[in-house]
């Protein structure tokens, strides 16, 4: 009874809130810039998503869906290896082309000031790629190759030219599109005591600082996110680049040499956002890192070393902003998730789970708001828009859904959060290995040989996806389509 008279007294203040922004709006009170910021990020917002449409035109998982600068365009990837641009407001598919990749794509990212027609990518086959859409058209191109599996690239912010990617051989390569070329930048490795050879970390994710794009985040079968700085980085090859200027860990994660971190992400307040496998999500500012000499210690002082420079145990509980946020209530165990941020200032941290639900959490205090079904698996990918209240999230199902604040009702969080997976539930893995996500017999082998360097590909018949038997027999024919290297319009 209580809680539903608070539930109804939290909406009808809600309620008038929204009233007089607006009435200031109007009267030019609230400018429009505060006003749009306010409303995005207001609780209600985050409460009221809904599945505004699904975008079905892939034939696999849907690995990465990314927006682009100006929010217009969708671009996705999937183990079809094919990639798609969507008008995401309409549902229509804009372009899509054969990626040239051999395995699934993991990453599709959309160069800014590129007029959304220079597309990076990169895959389960290590490659990384450049596509250029054309007006009849695509032109493919290897940029470079990792040794290993290339989970995710990190573009510079603003930058047309500049971008990163890491991979499972621990290498990370910088690329300026100018010259399309690929410099090593540093091979990441872990502190290894007493012996010779140091231990690879086998990468997953990088992200960039906003605030300062100098600062490279990378992270993956180790513990600890590592923070780089490209200044570093000597041109003529003489450089202490794979040296990290900060390392981030939760303290009773110090030492464990059996974590690893699916997902990193930045903040526009340069706060670090990291997704452990089996564990929780746990936000860091710079003050709470472990300092740049920290490996240089001994494995069984890590824990004292990382206390004496966040504080003892007890000033960490006095003083709550020296010790990370953390955010609970998601699985993350079975594939390489990611990890984000919504709001005009990141107000709200989201992803997915291996129970097909994405988690809302206020970034402030991390009360759990949000979990919303979203797939009959697992969600891997969850992209807030760089300017509009909508979500755009993909998992196992071929599908992308878009989310709105469309629902009429404020939505409330399940009795039981918890979901128990049935045992025969899907398990993809996150751990490493040299076997390929999915069965690629569809692959021609001869098309492997003729795409080693470049392909490109013109488009002579333009087609529509109107009408619905005709997107039946393109599906059908899709497969000769690609490897004749067709682009479809």
């Amino acid at each position: 009874m209580d809680r539903g008279r608070n539930k109804k007294r939290r909406v009808g203040a809600s309620l008038d809130q929204a009233v007089f922004d607006v009435w200031g709006r109007e009267l030019g009170a609230v400018n429009s810039r505060a006003f749009s910021s306010r409303l995005s990020a207001s609780e209600d917002i985050v409460l009221r998503f809904d599945i505004d449409k699904k975008l079905d035109k892939h034939r696999g998982c849907v690995n990465t869906v990314s927006f682009s600068d100006d929010g217009d365009i969708l671009v996705s990837g999937s183990d079809d290896r094919k990639i798609i641009l969507w008008d995401w407001q309409t549902g229509e598919v804009k372009f899509s082309f054969h990626s040239c990749h051999h395995n699934n794509v993991f990453q599709a990212k959309i160069m800014p000031y590129t007029d959304n027609r220079t597309i990076v990518t990169c895959a389960a086959d290590g490659q990384v790629r450049l596509a250029q859409i054309l007006e009849k058209g695509v032109e493919t191109l290897l940029l470079a190759n990792h040794g290993g599996r290339a989970h995710k690239l990190a573009v510079e912010p603003g930058s047309p030219y500049i971008f990163y990617s890491c991979g499972e051989d621990a290498r990370v390569q910088h690329f300026d599109l100018r010259t399309k070329t690929a410099t090593d930048l540093f091979t990441c490795k872990k502190r290894n005591h007493g012996k010779r050879n140091m231990a690879m970390v086998h990468l997953n994710t990088i992200a960039i600082d906003p605030r300062d794009p100098n600062l490279l985040a990378v992270a993956g079968s180790s513990e600890y996110a590592r923070v780089y700085d490209i200044r570093k980085y000597k041109w003529n090859g003489s450089s202490d680049m794979g040296k990290p200027v900060n390392f981030f860990c939760p303290l009773n994660l110090v030492g464990d040499e059996h974590m690893g971190i699916t997902g990193l992400a930045f903040s526009d307040q340069s706060e670090l956002l990291v997704s452990y496998n089996d564990e929780f999500i746990y936000l860091f500012t710079w003050e709470m890192g472990l300092g740049s000499d920290f490996e240089s210690i001994s494995p069984k002082s890590g824990e004292s070393k990382a206390s004496e420079m966040t504080g003892s145990p007890s000033s960490v509980s006095a003083d709550e902003n020296l010790s990370p946020q953390v955010y609970k209530g998601h699985r993350n165990s079975e594939t390489v998730k990611g990890v984000g941020f919504f709001g005009p200032k990141c107000e709200y941290v989201v992803s997915g789970s291996d129970c097909g639900r994405i988690f809302i959490w206020n970034k402030k205090d991390g009360k759990l708001l949000r979990v919303m079904e979203a797939d009959m698996h697992v969600v891997n990918c969850i992209e807030a828009h760089p300017h509009a209240p909508v979500l755009a999230s993909s998992g196992i199902e071929h599908d992308i859904k878009v989310w709105t604040p469309k629902a009429i009702e404020n939505a409330v969080l399940p009795e039981k959060i918890e979901k128990v997976l049935p045992p025969h539930h899907l398990c993809f893995g996150w751990a490493y290995s040299d076997e390929d996500d999915i069965d690629d017999d569809e692959y021609d082998e001869d098309d492997e040989e003729d795409d080693i360097n470049d392909c490109s590909y013109i488009d002579d018949d333009e087609t529509s996806d109107e009408d619905g038997d005709a997107e039946d027999e393109e599906d059908s024919d899709d497969d000769d389509d690609e490897k004749d290297g067709e682009a479809k319009v």
